[in-house]
């Protein structure tokens, strides 16, 4: 596993992170990419993730572009999971702090083509804002995330957690937090089917 927060989250270290998950990954295994932060469309509508050394005026040169994701993503040998919590930070509302609109369809589609086939879980759907509440210390769909993988997705009680039981989970928790105004969404390549992606100790 590789974290990279706050500070360490720069462009190079999340390429680097990026070619270190492909290489390490075999045919047997489930990669796991994680974004959380802000993300921006530029005026074509490429999506880019923004790292903290990220500068608005050369996006090119200084952001984590669509196509970095995605090749990354088709190049990986085992199968791929993408969490997608990431938008502009938004104005605080309360306690609850909404990060601004960002079109993310492009690159979800892509990365969940028959071609890269990853499967894609991101935190709201089309133009909706994104939540985030500082009792939780994250946004709803983190929140959602992290709770359905420590077990709470476990509908069975069978002791494993499947995509579709997470997709389940953090769909309802995610509206449940938002009281209704956040819908996250899952997008699976054709043909994929369910399988485990986590199991309880």
């Amino acid at each position: 596993m590789r974290a990279l927060t706050d500070a360490q989250a720069t462009k190079g270290n999340i390429l680097d992170g990026l070619e270190w998950l492909q290489r390490q990954v075999t045919d047997k295994d489930i990669a796991v990419l994680f974004f959380a932060g802000h993300g921006i469309n530029d005026s074509t509508g490429v999506f880019y993730f923004l790292p903290v050394d990220a500068d608005m005026e050369k996006l090119k040169r200084t952001a984590i572009s669509q196509s970095d994701i995605t090749s990354t993503v088709a190049a990986i040998a085992g199968k791929v999971l993408v969490f997608m919590d990431a938008c502009h930070s938004g104005n605080l509302m309360g306690k609850l702090k909404r990060r601004g609109v960002v079109v993310v369809n492009s690159v979800i589609n892509e990365l969940a083509s028959a071609e890269n086939g990853a499967v894609v879980f991101t935190s709201a759907t089309g133009r909706q804002y994104a939540l985030e509440n500082t009792e939780w210390g994250n946004g709803a769909f983190t929140k959602g995330v992290v709770e359905g993988l420590r077990g709470k997705a476990d509908y069975t009680a069978s002791g494993r957690i499947t995509v579709n039981m997470l997709d389940l989970y953090v769909s309802e928790r995610v509206k449940e937090l938002t009281k209704g105004q956040q819908t996250p969404t899952t997008v699976k390549p054709p043909n994929v089917p369910d399988f485990p992606v986590a199991l309880l100790r």
